[in-house]
C-alpha cells in the first residue's frame, strides 16, 4: 500500500473538522450501519476538563491549519489501516471555543475482532495529539487572576507516540 494520501475533493467521510458538537450515538450508529463483517467498535471521545496543570479552566479554545490537518489525519488513518485488520474509521476534531465538558474529539473504529480495533484507535489518537496540527489556547483562573495560554505538547504524549515506532 502506497503512503501518499489523497483525500476525496469534496469531503472525506472519515475525517470531520468542525465547529459544531456532534452525536456520540449517531456516530457509533454510522460505523455499525450494515456492517456485517466488523464484530467490534471502539471508540473514544475527549471532553473539555475543568482543570489543567493546577490551574482552574473556563474555556478551551482551538485553532487548526485548514487543509494540511485534513492531510495529517488521512496520513494517520492510512498508517493504522496499514498496520491492523480494520474496517471503517472516523474521526472528528471540534474547532473553536469550547466549555468545560464539552466533546472535542471522537475516534471510531471497526474491526472483526477487538484487538486490532483497540490497538488502531489507541493509535490514532496518540498519533493525532502530536502530528496533527491543532492548536490549544486554555482560559484560566488561577489565585483569582484570570489568563489566556497557549499549550505546548506534552512530553508524556510525545512519548507514548514514539512507543509505536
Amino acid at each position: 500500500m502506497s503512503n501518499q494520501v489523497t483525500l476525496n475533493k469534496d469531503k472525506d467521510p472519515e475525517i470531520s473538522i468542525q465547529a459544531n458538537d456532534f452525536s456520540l450515538a449517531d456516530e457509533v450508529a454510522l460505523l455499525e450501519k450494515e456492517n456485517l463483517t466488523d464484530g467490534a467498535v471502539v471508540t473514544f471521545t475527549g471532553r473539555v476538563r475543568n482543570r489543567n496543570n493546577g490551574n482552574v479552566v473556563t474555556t478551551l479554545t482551538l485553532e487548526h491549519y485548514p487543509g494540511m490537518t485534513e492531510k495529517s489525519l488521512a496520513k494517520i488513518i492510512l498508517q493504522a489501516k496499514e498496520r491492523w485488520d480494520i474496517g471503517r474509521v472516523k474521526v472528528i476534531h471540534r474547532i473553536g471555543e469550547l466549555s468545560i465538558g464539552d466533546q472535542i474529539v471522537f475516534v471510531g473504529v471497526t474491526s472483526e475482532h477487538r484487538q486490532d480495533a483497540f490497538a488502531a484507535n489507541e493509535f490514532i489518537m496518540d498519533y493525532l495529539k502530536v502530528k496533527a496540527p491543532f492548536w490549544k489556547k486554555e482560559k484560566i483562573t488561577n489565585a483569582g487572576q484570570t489568563s489566556e495560554n497557549w499549550l505546548a505538547a506534552k512530553t508524556t504524549d510525545t512519548d507514548k507516540a514514539d512507543l509505536w515506532s
